[in-house]
């Protein structure tokens, strides 16, 4: 017996196929829902290839039965159902009908039957099909799969799968071994098998197995819950970051309240867009390379709009906050109707590049995009950058010196006009930088910027007018105290419980979390 079943496994692992007896074929395709399902899964626990084309043939709707024979009618040529040889259809043969649960049923058999191919990313996707599927007429199929079975990853989901199957017995000394079987698994799916499970069963004893293997197995998965809660907040802390550095400029360093500057994040994400449909077009080869060509482009893009902004309207507004307040409020408008003459009011699709796609797995429950991770990266050297910039550079001693005293820096020839419009140029661009960035986790639309002009406004604020040290620990700590606060009570409350915190915190310190020092802060 054990030397059959060997052959059997073998024979399916190369793909070689036993024949069907006729009266298989017949008794499958002919006769009552439940008997027709009866002798599929006769067949299936014998894990016979050859079965897998009839059951093709069958939800292809090419079978039919004529004087107690089969025939597979495929592209004009018959065929016996049972030896695959070429026949002639008798007349008046009939088509088989395959009610939706005996489609059901098909459907389920072949995933089944693929779990011995040889071909390690159909017997995935066999697993992925029948979990939602399978019942205890397969369960004989998923042990022989389980036993011949080498990928650990596949191996472990059979685990589950049969665990799962056995979980639903009506039988409870066999839900009783699903406890048991499913208390050594560190798979997030068990979780919620077992909490779905817990709202069904009524047996007492079997409800205490199951809730001591979803403690058991919940304190295997809260290090990988943790460890994502804080990856995911550190994430949202980045793009908080990238989206306020250019603000911190703008505002922190100049004093102007730019309302418009979530719309510089927005013309920064369109020029991704642009970008990626220019390399669609003309250099599909090099498709994955838009996103490099994308960055510079759409710094220059809003670096120019914001240059333009305030040589036009901003000029003329220093000192006045609130009027630059309304001023580019109005302009925000402008921007986003502009957008939606050109590109429509819905939002638009931005792809992100193969090597952005996907993610390392670091635990069972715990995997790390690579597109979040690429923005942890490029939010630090667009910090480390504009640091650079500001403190090592002619322009940003400039900067610094017309923001701190304008009226000196004129003095000494320092031409102040220029250097404005080169520091609110600056600070568009960095907020390009952010569109850039969000267009590989988010939706692009006219309406993106509105999502964080808030936000960035609050951590310029809560990190101090013109620190950029503050901007990073307000930005960073802003995100991973949302995400904590979100598993806990909500996103709705999370925000309320973020915005009291800082009218709190700047009730009892004003100044930030880093306060200018020395004449500066005068």
């Amino acid at each position: 017996m054990l030397r059959l079943l060997l052959v059997v496994c073998l024979l399916a692992l190369h793909g070689v196929g036993l024949a069907l007896t006729p009266d298989q074929a017949l008794r499958i395709a002919q006769g009552e829902s439940d008997a027709r399902i009866a002798a599929l899964n006769e067949v299936v626990v014998a894990a016979d290839p050859a079965l897998a084309g009839y059951v093709q043939s069958l939800l292809a709707d090419e079978v039919k039965v004529a004087g107690g024979k089969v025939f597979v009618v495929h592209d004009g040529k018959s065929t016996d159902a049972a030896t695959g040889a070429a026949a002639t259809l008798p007349d008046g043969a009939e088509d088989v009908v395959n009610p939706n649960r005996v489609r059901r049923e098909l459907e389920s058999a072949l995933a089944a039957l693929k779990l011995f191919s040889p071909d390690r990313a159909e017997r995935a996707k066999a697993v992925t099909e029948l979990k939602d599927q399978a019942d205890e007429g397969k369960l004989v199929l998923i042990e022989k799969a389980e036993k011949t079975e080498t990928d650990a990853s596949i191996k472990a989901q059979l685990e589950l799968l049969k665990a799962a199957v056995l979980i639903s017995s009506a039988d409870k000394a066999k839900r009783l071994a699903a406890a048991t079987l499913l208390a050594g698994s560190d798979q997030p799916a068990t979780k919620s098998l077992l909490i779905e499970r817990l709202t069904q069963e009524t047996d007492p004893e079997v409800k205490a197995a199951l809730n001591a293997t979803l403690s058991a197995v919940s304190s295997r998965l809260v290090w990988g819950e943790r460890l994502g809660v804080l990856f995911t907040g550190i994430s949202l802390g980045s793009i908080l970051l990238l989206a306020a550095l250019g603000l911190a400029i703008t505002y922190g360093l100049m004093g102007v309240i730019n309302m418009a500057h979530g719309e510089l994040i927005m013309i920064g994400a369109y020029a991704t867009y642009f970008v990626q449909n220019l390399f669609r077009q003309y250099a599909p080869g090099a498709f994955d390379a838009y996103i490099l060509a994308a960055v510079p482009v759409s710094f220059l893009v809003s670096a120019l709009v914001g240059a333009a902004m305030e040589r036009s309207v901003i000029r003329w507004l220093y000192g006045r906050p609130l009027e630059t307040l309304l001023a580019t409020w109005g302009i925000s408008l402008i921007l986003m109707q502009l957008v939606r003459t050109i590109f429509g009011a819905q939002n638009v699709g931005v792809e992100n590049p193969s090597w952005l796609s996907g993610g390392v797995q670091v635990l069972p429950n715990l995997t790390l995009p690579f597109n979040r991770l690429a923005i942890l990266a490029f939010a630090a050297l667009v910090l480390l950058g504009m640091a650079l910039l500001i403190s090592r550079t002619r322009l940003g001693l400039f900067v610094r010196g017309v923001t701190q005293n304008r009226r000196m820096a004129s003095c000494v020839g320092v031409n102040t006009a220029r250097v404005d419009t080169y520091a609110f140029a600056l600070g568009a661009g960095i907020a390009g930088l952010a569109g850039c960035a969000l267009s590989q986790v988010g939706n692009v639309g006219p309406d993106l910027g509105q999502g964080y002009i808030v936000d960035s406004f609050m951590v310029v604020v809560l990190g101090g007018v013109g620190q950029i040290a503050g901007t990073v620990y307000a930005g960073l700590g802003l995100g991973v105290l949302n995400k904590l606060l979100e598993g806990w009570s909500g996103a709705v409350l999370a925000k309320i419980m973020v915005l009291v915190f800082i009218v709190v915190f700047i009730q009892k310190r004003p100044q930030g979390i880093f306060a200018l020092k020395g004449r500066s802060a005068e």
